[in-house]
């Protein structure tokens, strides 16, 4: 369904400093990078230019992923419409019931944009999930014999299933599993798609697209926007999540989605909340990646009385939270008001309200150095708001991950293309210059280079095979080990303390020992492909001086990059003793002896656990087999390629060498390749870890 409605008309933003220098620089090199493949593709030929050009377009797609989580009523949706530069973008209170990740689209590259707007819908089976189970927390209350909690849901669902076929009618089901397009986007588009508004009237007359607040937001489970951020320099993709506390639990699980597949997480909360024990849903979400990859962005602080002497006071109750429940240590934190932020971006710093002004001198005396008096009032509003420290925070993270990443892959495949023009041009300067080359048989190098290729995939997959074996096995006792411990602490609570004191049990030993085996599938599968993708790079090598019968000074053949491990966000998922408080005394008012309490805890926690376990020895692990085996065979079909181009060019008659590239053009391309190898090594970590 598309709307040819005109495209999305971009706001008027006020120059400020955004604080993504690094960002620019990092664009900067790409460019660069963008040039010197430019220089391959001139001298290589045509087969090399494409080629050339695939690798381009590989940098042209890089959009890092920023995930933003946060606290309820932190403010998390307002500081997103501040990054973006729109103000009033995204609704900033939005009804518990949705679980909407809304993915901004910051200068996307036309190719990647299909549709200003688009909006996917809930498939079948999600809907019946939801609507026959109860999501996640129906599945908890039917394992726990929660009758009472069941049956809330249930009611609950019901009433949301009778609205949302009041808004569609009673055919809506044919609307699950569809995606709606737009050629533009407005807060009334938005809105009615993620904000549940009132009842709508079920009558023949109404617009079935009429501009209603919420008509969709029952069944929509993504957005993406797709929109212009001047002063940003690259294409950037911010996610804005549901909150993690919901009737259902839906918005869990569609935000821990949403952190599998991004590297840096900006934790939103407020500076009233900071960070407590009814946070432990986010603390789990975070403890599993890496500390670097987290940024925790302290909100509100413009309701602070005096920031200058209660932020560290925060800071501090912060890093004390996380460290006793086994969260990142030592992530950076930044403070800041989104609502400073957007008063900045609007310029109406005359609508301050008295208490927020206060305290933003408090704090420009606290943190501004001398310098800032040259600012406008605009631009200082925008320094104290964190939100320039913030951008440098994520440009950091980019520039140093996924972008360094990408520029390491990149270089790695442009080197083999330049070692592939130089071969080429090495047998073309021998047969000029009159030296005997034995003939290529093309097939039999087809067929040995297919040898090879099946030799290293069947090796890959058996070692990576047996990699994942080992940690199924190693994280099943894990499993097995925490169930015995479990029910052991239970019996030995029974007796000391009998069937009347409730048992309180965390589930914490559990998620460390699956995150630290973890650890070690991560190591030993990246050993694994690293040291298979070197042996089928020698081999290659070995193959080209074996069917040619010369040899090349600076020939190699440089081994692809081995897939990133992505953390195990999984871990982070709700399960039954998480939920201590209520759940766990309706549980337990339902034994009747020792012995149920025991088989009933086992079963259940076993039941509620083992999808977790599975999650990460079945999905995860398959995913990365198929990543690493995608790899390999790009590697070796772009090898053959090249290698198939240096037999044509053995048997090109001379003549036609001779035209194609010049008598004397060999010292010149081999001074150009030179140059192309240096700054290609430039490029890499390597390079960066000398400078």
């Amino acid at each position: 369904m598309t709307s040819m409605a005109s495209t999305q008309e971009q706001v008027h933003q006020p120059s400020v400093h955004l604080g993504v220098d690094r960002l620019e620089g990092f664009v900067a090199r790409l460019q660069a990078f963008n040039s010197t493949l430019n220089e391959i593709a001139e001298i290589g030929g045509e087969e090399t230019a494409k080629k050339a050009q695939r690798l381009q377009k590989q940098l042209l797609a890089l959009e890092p992923n920023v995930t933003m989580i946060g606290q309820i009523k932190a403010g998390k949706t307002s500081l997103v419409n501040a990054m973006v530069g729109q103000p009033d973008l995204l609704p900033a209170d939005v009804n518990p019931w949705t679980s909407v990740v809304t993915s901004l689209h910051l200068n996307a590259t036309q190719e990647d944009q299909g549709a200003a707007a688009s909006f996917q819908f809930f498939n079948m089976d999600e809907w019946e999930h939801l609507v026959d189970d109860g999501g996640r927390i129906g599945e908890l209350a039917s394992r726990a014999g929660a009758d009472d909690e069941l049956e809330k849901v249930r009611e609950q669902i019901a009433m949301m299933r009778e609205k949302t076929r009041q808004r569609l009618g009673r055919k809506f089901e044919m609307l699950l599993g569809q995606k709606h397009d737009y050629g533009y986007f407005d807060e009334d588009l938005i809105q009615r798609y993620v904000c549940l508004g009132d009842d709508f009237d079920d009558e023949e007359d109404v617009d079935p697209i009429a501009n209603q607040q919420g008509r969709f937001a029952d069944i929509t489970k993504s957005a993406d926007l797709f929109l212009k951020r001047p002063g940003i320099p690259m294409p950037l993709c911010i996610r804005d999540t549901p909150g993690v506390n919901d009737t259902f639990m839906i918005r869990e699980q569609i935000t821990i989605n949403a952190l599998r597949d991004s590297r840096t997480c900006v934790v939103v909360l407020s500076a009233h909340q900071a960070l407590t024990s009814m946070d432990m849903a986010l603390i789990r979400m975070i403890a599993n990646m890496k500390s670097r990859e987290v940024i925790i962005f302290v909100n509100r602080i413009d309701e602070l009385s005096d920031p200058a002497s209660q932020v560290p006071e925060i800071r501090d109750s912060i890093i004390e939270t996380l460290r006793v429940n086994n969260g990142p240590a030592d992530p950076q934190i930044i403070f800041g008001s989104a609502y400073w932020a957007n008063l900045a971006l609007a310029e109406g710093m005359g609508d301050i309200v008295d208490d927020s002004a206060a305290s933003l001198l408090a704090w420009a005396d606290a943190v501004l150095p001398e310098s800032a008096e040259e600012l406008s009032p605009s631009e200082m509003v925008w320094e104290l708001s964190g939100l320039p420290d913030l951008f440098d925070a994520i440009s950091e993270r980019i520039v140093e991950g996924v972008g360094q990443e990408t520029l390491d892959r990149v270089a790695k495949r442009a080197m083999n293309l330049a070692s592939g023009v130089r071969a080429s041009g090495q047998v073309v300067s021998m047969r000029v210059d009159g030296d005997t080359i034995a003939p290529v048989d093309k097939e039999a190098l087809a067929l040995r280079l297919r040898k090879v290729e099946d030799e290293h995939l069947a090796r890959l997959t058996a070692r990576l095979e047996k990699t994942v074996g080992q940690f199924a096995a190693r994280i099943d006792q894990s499993h097995e080990r925490f169930l015995d411990r479990a029910l052991e602490s239970l019996l030995q609570h029974l007796e000391k303390n009998g069937e009347d004191v409730v048992w309180k049990y965390s589930p914490d030993g559990l998620r460390m020992l699956l995150r630290s085996s973890y650890q070690v599938l991560r190591r030993n599968f990246q050993s694994e492909c690293e040291g298979i993708f070197a042996q089928a790079a020698q081999e290659l090598s070995e193959a080209y001086k074996q069917m040619f019968s010369v040899s090349v000074d600076g020939f190699g053949i440089s081994p692809p990059t081995a897939p990133v491990v992505p953390p195990p966000v999984s871990l982070g998922q709700t399960i039954a003793l998480d939920l201590q408080t209520s759940w766990w005394k309706s549980w337990w008012k339902r034994r009747r002896g020792y012995r149920a309490f025991a088989s009933g805890f086992y079963e259940l926690i076993e039941a509620e656990t083992s999808p977790i376990v599975n999650s990460l020895k079945d999905t995860q692990t398959s995913q990365l087999r198929k990543d690493a085996e995608s790899i390999l065979r790009d590697f070796f079909s772009e090898q053959r390629g090249i290698l198939m181009d240096v037999a044509e060019k053995a048997d090109v008659q001379l003549a036609d060498l001779k035209d194609l590239f010049g008598v004397n053009a060999q010292a010149e391309r081999e001074r150009l390749l030179n140059e192309i190898f240096d700054e290609l090594d430039g490029f890499t970590t390597n390079a960066q870890n000398r400078g």
